[in-house]
């Protein structure tokens, strides 16, 4: 006699079907030792929700013509969330975010706020999935599985586009070193800066700020773009590597 899904949450709730013959007027399904609520019932199916439970449990249909042969279900607790990565994103959506956590194998959907979009499965331990486009903002990060849903203990940022208004100084020695001031909007999820196509140190100090070390480069203007989560952007002028 299949079950259809023979999986469900520890809490219950899950709408299962019991298919098979002799079954009209079932008066009895059985999860385990607990009775589930018949929704629905015909000759060749029984349509129950599922009780709360644990573990494997032995379901049961009874009529007044005797009790089926018993069909597995398997209760899963529901999904934990440790980590996700990175916690920021463009309005455009795109970005692949990386889950960790327990119980996640059953996940069916992840929600971006009120934007749901489905996972890839990687293990019971880590999932990805791709940001959706969304507005500019804070929103939940929730994960459903077979087990249940879970919020993220984090928020996932959805960031607009960079801007940059300027920087400081405007030169700097072929041999690099200098360090560069760089202001502009939506800069404290920034994830590289370069200057003419070289990456150089740097680091966020606020959403205005970023303060970035020129790397070494031959003679010549070039052109300073700072990468966040929420795209990069060219800084207005050059940078120009002159001899002292």
């Amino acid at each position: 006699m299949p079950i259809s899904p023979n999986q469900g949450s520890t809490g219950g709730g899950a709408d299962v079907t019991l298919t098979g013959t002799h079954l009209a007027n079932a008066t009895a399904v059985l999860f385990g030792a607990k009775s589930a609520t018949i929704t629905a019932n015909t000759a060749t199916s029984v349509s129950v929700v599922a009780p709360s439970g644990a573990g494997v449990v032995d379901t049961t249909v009874s009529t007044a013509a005797g009790t089926s042969d018993p069909e597995p279900f398997y209760y899963i607790p529901p999904p934990v969330i440790v980590g996700v990565s990175p916690t920021s994103g463009p309005v455009a959506g795109g970005a692949t975010i990386t889950v960790t956590g327990r119980g996640l194998a059953t996940t069916t959907s992840v929600a971006f706020g009120a934007t749901v979009v489905t996972p890839t499965v990687v293990s019971d331990s880590q999932l990805t999935v791709v940001s959706p486009a969304h507005a500019a903002g804070v929103v939940a990060l929730v994960v459903t599985a077979r087990g249940g849903t879970a919020t993220a203990s984090v928020t996932f940022t959805v960031v607009g586009a960079p801007t940059v208004s300027g920087f400081t100084p405007l030169t700097g020695l072929p041999a690099g070193g200098t360090l560069v001031d760089i202001t502009g909007t939506g800069l404290s999820t920034a994830t590289g800066v370069t200057f003419g196509g070289v990456q150089a140190v740097f680091a966020a100090l606020s959403s205005t700020r970023v303060a970035a070390i020129a790397p070494t480069h031959s003679l010549g203007a070039v052109s300073i773009v700072v990468t966040t989560t929420g795209g990069s952007v060219t800084a207005p002028g050059t940078f120009l590597y002159l001899l002292g």
